[in-house]
């Protein structure tokens, strides 16, 4: 089977459950040894690591709080102990929630903002020195709320706008030995789809919603791309977002 990630080692955060554990199987189905991130879905992230074994991956899953700038140090440190070392991150943590402009409150923006734009940002800062050792990879989830404007999202949708910066901001201050890049998934979504997210399928040009996977191999593509794609933002959208 072809293994173009043989002998690398990936973080993936947020990767007991739905996107984050399509991109962490992914990457260990590439050949590498995964570390992923979760905190409070414990049965669910060891599940996963059995689950990336079957792939003859190394697999850790390692609590994290990624509101906590230490719990974040912490992990970043464990996985260079078991590992030795780290050649891709991949921040796919993030918190969604709709709320009426007007009513979000601060704790409620500053929440948005300390998981989908501080963590990232933290996470990277923690992998820096390791990742430019290894000339390794960032990938960021950011989402095409942040590419535009959903009324009813306003937080989210400004967290995630700031996450597409930050990704091209570090893509300049770190070149050349650290490549950045950006997924913006639209419409994601996993098992059965009621009536409310089926409307989203039939405005979209490729008639159907994003799956887990779809992100996933878009993940594995900035991860074995020419090391020279950089700065870059990717929908995954099936079109919706033109």
């Amino acid at each position: 089977m072809d293994k173009p990630l043989q002998g690398k080692t990936a973080l993936v955060t947020g990767a007991a459950r739905r996107i984050g554990r399509a991109i962490a199987l992914t990457l260990a189905e590439a050949g590498a040894d995964v570390a992923i991130t979760y905190l409070a879905s414990q049965p669910e992230a060891e599940q996963t690591v059995r689950d990336l074994a079957a792939y003859n991956a190394e697999a850790l899953a390692v609590r994290c709080d990624l509101r906590d700038p230490e719990s974040i140090r912490e992990t970043v440190a464990e996985v260079i102990s078991d590992f030795g070392r780290l050649d891709i991150l991949v921040n796919n943590a993030g918190v969604f929630e709709s709320a009426a402009l007007d009513e979000i409150t601060v704790v409620q923006w500053d929440a948005m903002f300390s998981t989908n734009t501080r963590a990232p940002f933290l996470v990277a800062q923690a992998a820096h020195q390791h990742l430019r050792a290894s000339r390794g990879r960032i990938i960021n989830i950011g989402s095409l709320g942040g590419l535009h404007p959903w009324a009813t999202h306003g937080h989210y949708c400004t967290s995630k706008a700031a996450l597409h910066m930050l990704s091209q901001t570090m893509a300049k201050a770190w070149a050349p030995e650290i490549s950045v890049n950006c997924i913006a998934p639209g419409m994601i979504v996993q098992g059965e789809v009621d009536e409310a997210y089926a409307h989203f399928a039939r405005k979209t040009p490729m008639q159907r919603n994003g799956t887990a996977e779809d992100v996933a191999a878009a993940v594995r593509f900035f991860a074995t791309a020419p090391h020279f794609i950089t700065g870059q933002l990717l929908a995954v959208d099936g079109g919706l977002g033109l």
